[in-house]
């Protein structure tokens, strides 16, 4: 097994929200740091989504028309800069989130997971923490 030195000058996140979006700040705050943070020449390794953070991965939400529509802004961020964006499976099954495997594992009717979020376990979580020099927290209080 080998370990990297954390490269502190040129930092790479993996970032964790926690709060849902339209009832918190958390995803907002977040895209606000993921694109400051690409601006300055850093790199996001990945997105994990944990507790009612994983709406912010839902097909469904529909924001009203003069609102900001978070789901698609961050799909929008991760498909522009090539960053992969994980829904905790054990997460997205509680709230109801799920993609086209879970769909048929459940014989549910539909399934309603926002392209390019995945849904993965905490291993997805781990192996970012491993790999990024940094990990950071938004919760639904950010």
């Amino acid at each position: 097994m080998t370990h990297s030195t954390p490269d502190t000058e040129n930092p790479s996140f993996t970032l964790v929200i926690t709060g849902a979006p339209y009832s918190s700040q958390a995803p907002q705050t977040a895209l606000g740091f993921a694109r400051a943070t690409v601006a300055a020449g850093h790199t996001i390794d990945r997105i994990f989504l944990y507790g009612d953070g994983v709406h912010l991965a839902s097909a469904l939400v529909t924001a009203p028309s003069d609102e900001t529509h978070w789901p698609k802004q961050w799909a929008a961020f991760l498909e522009e800069h090539e960053v992969p964006g994980v829904a905790c499976i054990a997460s997205a099954l509680r709230r109801g989130l799920v993609d086209s495997d879970e769909q048929k594992r459940y014989q549910l009717n539909a399934n309603n997971l926002l392209t390019p979020f995945a849904i993965a376990g905490l291993g997805e979580w781990v192996e970012g923490s491993i790999k990024s020099t940094r990990t950071i927290y938004f919760h639904a209080g950010a």
